[in-house]
């Protein structure tokens, strides 16, 4: 069955949604407990989060886009790492008539927009599961990421053309 839209005519509908969510992949390493518990009140943590975000096509109308989060947590005077966790959480999108060029954007914002929230939550409870305060990561701009991307993009290209 062919989807329409309101006007009667026989142009397919876009479709857009979220299949299926899941962990691909999570590590928690603790390596300083138990001893690193009696000096976590006196610790000022120092914080490095690293973000990437991948997406590859799984047939005609569906899309993985993943998640990769890198957080180490380490204590800045005595630098003792407290913990490190490293999460790819993925989705499974379905894009079904949706024009080519908006393919980019929704990959690059939307999808990583929907996907950040769930992403979140299982680090702030693996932190928590691993003795620690809830870890909350910052709200990610996936527009801006994406943003800076392409100009980084024309930009080489720009480059590239002079070049040649």
């Amino acid at each position: 069955m062919v989807e329409t839209t309101n006007s009667g005519n026989n142009t397919p509908r876009p479709e857009f949604r979220m299949q299926k969510m899941y962990i691909k992949d999570l590590s928690f390493e603790n390596p300083n407990a138990p001893q690193i518990y009696t000096a976590q009140q006196k610790m000022d943590p120092a914080v490095e989060v690293n973000l990437q975000l991948n997406n590859k096509q799984v047939d005609d109308d569906h899309w993985e886009v993943a998640l990769q989060i890198t957080a180490k947590v380490s204590g800045k005077e005595e630098n003792k790492v407290l913990f490190i966790l490293e999460i790819e959480h993925a989705a499974v999108f379905m894009l079904r008539n949706i024009p080519k060029e908006h393919i980019p954007m929704l990959l690059g914002v939307d999808c990583p927009t929907l996907l950040f929230p769930f992403t979140r939550q299982i680090v702030s409870q693996v932190s928590v599961d691993g003795g620690y305060i809830p870890f909350l990561m910052e709200p990610v701009n996936f527009m801006a990421l994406y943003q800076n991307a392409q100009k980084k993009k024309e930009e080489a290209k720009k480059k590239e053309e002079t070049t040649n």
